[in-house]
């Protein structure tokens, strides 16, 4: 299950610490390790120890919640987080809103970017402002029928299993006309549901003349986790996301990980 080893994206700002409440949350819930790291560029002595203030900023805020604290070089944040995902066997990356985004919404800004079309590691976002509850109340998979979702309805659902919270299917109809086929697609994503985990999932299509407008239609609980799975284009073990996803992540109210393809 996602985030037995999480790796937080720390910047010294608003988005950086709600990065860092989710990933204690996360492993609060799941028993798993906690990296913070913070990424600073090559030759850049003064951002180095810059670098270390913010990771000494960053335990302070923590506490007592155990942690490793690494400052990691690289020419890019997103590229840094990605590499270093890899190099210590993490299982997602978690980052916050960029800055100067709408309160409430995911502002993707360019680590954001690279880790949503590069990423070997799953990536969680978390909106600005967000505070994560005790305990996470349902995973919501955006549903859309092809292999990378098919894979991920079965591993979602045993998350759901492991978590002990109930899971929803959910998939948009953008006014295509094509209503009966998506019914069909998601009744089928039920029945592998139940079949991978003997989870009775629940299902609905939010209806809208755009992706904002039908994920406004949806009912989002305040402990709800958004999962999407990564394109078709993505290569194998990597998250990638098309214009439609990068949409719904922009409109979700709650944190959205995305996978990789042939995540496992």
């Amino acid at each position: 299950m996602i985030g037995e080893h999480v790796v937080v994206g720390y910047t010294h700002d608003s988005g950086g610490r709600e990065a860092l409440a989710m990933g204690a949350a996360i492993t609060r819930v799941t028993g798993g390790e906690l990296t913070v790291a913070t990424v600073y560029p090559p030759k850049s002595p003064g951002l180095a120890v810059e670098a270390q203030a913010n990771l000494a900023h960053a335990a302070m805020r923590l506490g007592d919640v155990p942690a490793e604290y690494l400052a990691f070089e690289s020419r890019g944040a997103g590229r840094g987080l990605g590499v270093l995902s890899s190099r210590i066997r993490a299982d997602l990356v978690v980052i916050g809103s960029a800055a100067g985004g709408q309160h409430g919404r995911i502002s993707v800004g360019s680590t954001a970017d690279h880790l949503l079309h590069l990423s070997p590691e799953a990536v969680m976002l978390v909106p600005d402002g967000y505070e994560p509850p005790e305990d996470p109340e349902r995973l919501t998979l955006m549903y859309v029928r092809r292999p990378q979702a098919d894979e991920a309805v079965e591993r979602v659902a045993q998350a759901a299993l492991r978590l002990g919270v109930p899971l929803r299917l959910v998939t948009l109809d953008l006014r295509t006309g094509e209503d009966d086929r998506l019914r069909d697609d998601l009744a089928l994503a039920v029945r592998l549901a139940w079949e991978s985990s003997g989870l009775e999932a629940e299902a609905e299509i939010a209806e809208g003349f755009d992706v904002p407008a039908a994920m406004q239609a949806i009912e989002w609980l305040p402990g709800e986790l958004l999962v999407c799975a990564a394109s078709e284009d993505a290569q194998a073990h990597r998250v990638f996301v098309g214009e439609a996803a990068v949409k719904v992540v922009r409109a979700s109210t709650c944190p959205v990980t995305v996978l990789p393809r042939g995540y496992a």
